[in-house]
């Protein structure tokens, strides 16, 4: 299941060269990640609520095409892998516009209790592992 969040790039975000800085890119994962987590009906204060953590545990990515302030970005997500231990995150950004692909881009995320001690979400949550299984089917 693949979702997309739908973003406006705003003047802050850009650096001397008018050009989304890269460092933001990470930001907008972030947000596009909060947004797909409460699409599939795993809103992560839920998820956190329920003890399980989520951290960033690795960050890949391609930049192709220079997002520019004002620019409506397609940020694509689905879940790429997932053993209840790990999951990979896929990204993909296209301007809304041109439809040129401005960035690709995974996450990788490790399941913690709240002593950031490595957990099986499989284990301890069936419901939630379910929903993400049925995300990736």
């Amino acid at each position: 299941m693949e979702v997309i969040y739908i973003r406006r790039v705003n003047y802050y975000e850009t650096d001397a060269m008018q050009i989304v800085h890269h460092s933001n890119y990470i930001r907008f994962l972030e947000e596009a990640r909060i947004y797909f987590m409460d699409e599939i009906g795993l809103p992560y204060k839920k998820v956190e609520e329920e003890g399980v953590l989520i951290p960033v545990i690795g960050v890949n990515c391609t930049y192709k095409t220079p997002a520019k302030f004002d620019d409506i970005l397609d940020i694509k997500v689905k879940i790429k892998e997932y053993t209840g231990v790990k999951m990979i995150i896929s990204y993909e950004i296209v301007n809304s516009n041109t439809k040129k692909d401005i960035f690709l881009g995974e996450t990788k995320h490790c399941f913690v209790n709240k002593d950031m001690k490595p957990i099986s979400l499989k284990k301890v949550s069936s419901e939630m592992s379910k929903i993400i299984e049925d995300t990736i089917a």
